[in-house]
């Protein structure tokens, strides 16, 4: 059993399968040309291919296929409501629901919206909980609008991250909402600790330990042992920023977490002049440098969406278009490269 990649990019959607162990890579496409795809994924419940598909002339859109990418279906039905008052800008992150509900599909997008379908991504429905959340006035977009990009869905709970308007959980399937913020620093804005209005830039839920989440945030990495009742911050004891968009996990455990740090908010490169990923084998107490393969030097970004894990191995594409892999316990293998902008990675089984 191998590993398929869906890369979403700017120019289309590429599928790399190939063996993190052995190195060994064979790209396909594009896929999808003229739709900057902001992120795809294979559903493990029946391996129909997802891709949040964007176009500056049809705006935000979805695309579906059975085949993997061989044909496609374009959902017409994705909107907001008329009185709303608000437009649909972009589609960022898909999700699939659990096994136990065939058919469940997420989806998020600017301006800070979640739809949902039951019936494989053919349809949608936007959710009022969101749409019409108490604090939505509060809510401020970040520098690539105001996205939904993370979606986490569990028995009894789903999560979403909003930026700039911070994390937030339901227990009722997504009728009503409750801001999931408590100790998570906005730095920018006048009150330190807001009850909403910061800027997660990736939140995931661990999938053996559902009540542990983990967020990169514009203001530092965190991580809850609660569903996000409490947050503890976890930088500053071995990361060189703070700051950066991508986060991936470990499935086989939970102590076990990757992330990418970038200088800052006012310059998003790589930290020291370096393409380094970050790996924590104990919750986060201390996080050490794993760079075997990759460039000394290299100015590099990558996209919150950009980076996955599996029982493999770890995966990531950079904005100037390389893909990078490495099974858990070696180095890193530039996999593809000059590939346009990467918009996001993520991991199925391939055969």
């Amino acid at each position: 059993m191998g590993v398929l990649l869906s890369i979403g990019t700017r120019k289309g959607l590429f599928l790399l399968s190939g063996d993190a162990e052995d190195g060994h890579w064979q790209l396909e496409g594009p896929l999808l040309p003229g739709w900057s795809v902001y992120h795809a994924v294979v559903d493990p419940r029946d391996n129909v291919l997802y891709a949040c598909s964007n176009n500056w002339v049809y705006g935000g859109s979805f695309h579906r296929s059975s085949d993997l990418g061989k044909t496609w279906e374009r959902t017409e039905e994705v909107g907001l409501p008329e009185e709303s008052g608000l437009k649909l800008a972009a589609t960022w992150h898909v999700e699939p629901g659990r096994r136990s509900e065939p058919g469940d599909v997420w989806l998020g997008g600017d301006p800070g919206v979640l739809f949902r379908s039951s019936d494989g991504g053919k349809t949608w429905e936007a959710n009022q909980g969101i749409l019409e959340h108490p604090t939505r006035e509060k809510w401020q977009p970040g520098a690539g609008g105001m996205c939904c990009h993370s979606i986490q869905v569990a028995d009894g709970a789903v999560y979403v991250g909003i930026s700039a308007a911070g994390a937030f959980r339901s227990d009722d399937g997504g009728e009503t909402w409750a801001p999931i913020n408590a100790n998570v620093a906005a730095d920018f804005l006048p009150e330190k600790y807001p009850e909403v209005g910061q800027c997660v830039h990736k939140l995931l839920m661990h999938p053996g330990r559902p009540e542990r989440l983990w967020q990169q945030n514009h203001c530092g990495v965190y991580r809850s042992d609660d569903r996000g009742e409490s947050w503890e911050r976890l930088d500053g004891n071995g990361l060189p920023s703070g700051f950066g968009f991508p986060l991936a996990l470990e499935p086989e455990s939970p102590d076990v977490a990757y992330v990418i740090p970038e200088e800052s908010a006012e310059n998003r490169v790589t930290s020291d002049g370096r393409l380094g990923v970050y790996r924590t084998g104990d919750g986060g107490a201390t996080w050490e440098l794993w760079s075997d393969g990759l460039p000394d030097q290299a100015w590099a970004a990558v996209m919150r969406e950009g980076f996955a894990s599996d029982e493999n191995g770890v995966y990531f594409g950079t904005q100037s278009g390389s893909v990078w892999t490495a099974p858990r316990s070696g180095g890193w293998t530039e996999a593809a490269r000059d590939l346009p902008p990467i918009l996001s990675v993520e991991a199925a089984e391939w055969s």
